[in-house]
């Protein structure tokens, strides 16, 4: 009917085979090929590429510090139902009794204080942030610590139940947090005192007690898991989509302390993670790459990290390194970090990896890491925001150039009010990644995992139905 209207039949043949080669060829394509050709046809449309990121499942986020990944304003909350203050003067929070005369405001009176709330918010975390004379990028973030410290000490199973909601609501499968519960061997470390033994180090600390402190986290884990799932009706009819979140920790040692304290928290780290409990994977130095015993201690660090994973070689190893740039330490302190600690502590994988092009020989280095396959914890919104470190001058694209496994993560995603979805969103406009990129980023974020074997098999398995099950509902969308 439709050739007998035209007036060349040849012509309408030919239209209608082309009709048909092209219904062929769309069905012809698998699910996952779609899904490519929509992301492509979204990929300027930012609202359309950031529903597609937010629906997409994401794996595991493997470099979130838990402090740091809670948001101010449960902190204002939580701070409020322990009857804490907000000093007017220092922007953060207080032990009671509250005096406004003395600048000392409930933090329950909040809601009356528009403008007060609206400081501190701001001053736990980079909302509004802009460098001033007086205070960097950098000094802004790590300066939200210590303001919400009476808070988060106290907290973790609230904490838990907000990042793993949070994890569940984002797609994802698997978080790996690190979190600092050890309350004895810090003390203990400085009790001691140093010696350049280190056998007789670790000796001392051993009949000191340091085991004791393998046996308070646990309880204190125990705890804070508790409430967590109690919090998320984990147990209930109704479980919050957190519950359904694996979680596994990584115990932090504070390496701008002295080294005594350094050496008893990474012997207690790795005593934990070798034998009290396997919820604990792997052990990693934080607090500023950049501090002035981070910098002048750091090989002392690396041996000390090397003699431990020496004794216990099945506890995993990722580290902060390379959270640097040019101009914020001499050039002298841009060329080793990285290099270190894989070569000397034994990393897995490495948290930032930013100034490896100002490593010696930095290419050797990325052929090191792409062959020992140490893999990378990208925080783009992080280093942008405390190193000034972005687009063109960010090495994510060398990394993945040189075969380096990468992986995206959130870093501490309250204080820098991000998420999952806006860090893999990040990645994809400003590096022009394919969907099949996209997807191999999110896949190595369990396959890099510490995960125990038998997880990890599972999570990949829940990933690759997590992706059928998405790509299946995405890939007739509208182009």
């Amino acid at each position: 009917m439709l050739c007998a209207s035209m007036r060349h039949e040849r012509t309408c043949s030919c239209v209608l085979l082309v009709s048909l080669l092209c219904t062929v060829s769309v069905f012809a394509q698998t699910a996952e090929q779609r899904t490519s050709a929509y992301f492509d046809s979204i990929r300027k449309n930012p609202l359309l590429l950031e529903a597609f990121v937010r629906e997409m499942p994401k794996g595991g986020d493997l470099h979130n510090h838990l402090s740091g990944a809670v948001y101010a304003e449960h902190y204002i909350a939580m701070a409020a139902a322990d009857n804490l203050c907000v000093d007017k003067k220092t922007i953060s929070f207080a032990q009671p009794p509250c005096d406004s005369g003395n600048g000392l405001i409930s933090a329950a009176d909040l809601e009356k204080d528009s403008v007060l709330d609206r400081e501190l918010i701001d001053a736990l975390s980079m909302r509004a942030f802009q460098p001033r004379e007086y205070e960097s990028g950098e000094d802004h973030f790590f300066d939200t610590f210590g303001k919400f410290r009476l808070v988060s000490s106290v907290h973790t199973g609230e904490m838990l139940a907000e990042v793993a909601s949070r994890a569940g609501h984002q797609n994802q499968y698997y978080l790996e947090l690190t979190l600092g519960l050890d309350r004895i061997s810090a003390a203990l470390g400085t009790k001691v005192g140093w010696d350049d033994d280190f056998n007789r180090l670790a000796g001392k600390l051993a009949e000191a007690g340091i085991n004791d402190a393998v046996a308070q986290m646990k309880a204190a884990l125990d705890r804070a898991e508790a409430q967590k799932d109690e919090i998320l009706g984990c147990r209930s009819g109704h479980p919050d989509l957190g519950c359904k979140v694996s979680i596994r920790y990584i115990y932090e040692v504070y390496r701008g302390t002295p080294r005594e304290q350094v050496f008893a928290e990474t012997m207690a780290g790795f005593l934990i993670a070798h034998e009290g409990d396997r919820r604990f994977v792997s052990v990693n130095p934080v607090m500023p790459e950049d501090g002035y015993t981070s910098m002048n201690d750091y090989e002392l660090h690396m041996k000390i990290f090397a003699y431990f994973h020496k004794l216990h070689p099945g506890v995993h190893l990722t580290m902060h390194a390379g959270e640097l740039a040019p101009g914020l330490v001499p050039p002298q302190g841009l060329r080793f970090h990285i290099r270190e600690a894989i070569e000397i502590a034994g990393a897995e994988r490495i948290g930032h990896g930013v100034d490896i092009m100002q490593e010696d020989r930095p290419l050797e280095l990325l052929k090191e890491m792409a062959q020992k396959h140490v893999a990378v914890e990208i925080c783009l919104t992080s280093n942008d925001q405390i190193l000034g470190i972005s687009g063109d001058r960010h090495p994510f694209p060398v990394y993945l150039k040189y075969g380096v496994p990468v992986v995206i993560a959130t870093d501490d995603e309250g204080v820098s009010r991000s998420d999952p979805t806006h860090e893999y969103l990040r990645a994809a406009q400003t590096y022009g990644l394919t969907y099949a990129e996209l997807k191999k980023l999110v896949k190595n974020s369990i396959q890099y995992s510490f995960a125990e074997p038998e997880l990890k098999a599972k999570l990949l398995r829940d990933l690759d139905e997590g992706f059928r099950e998405f790509e299946k509902e995405v890939q007739y969308r509208p182009q």
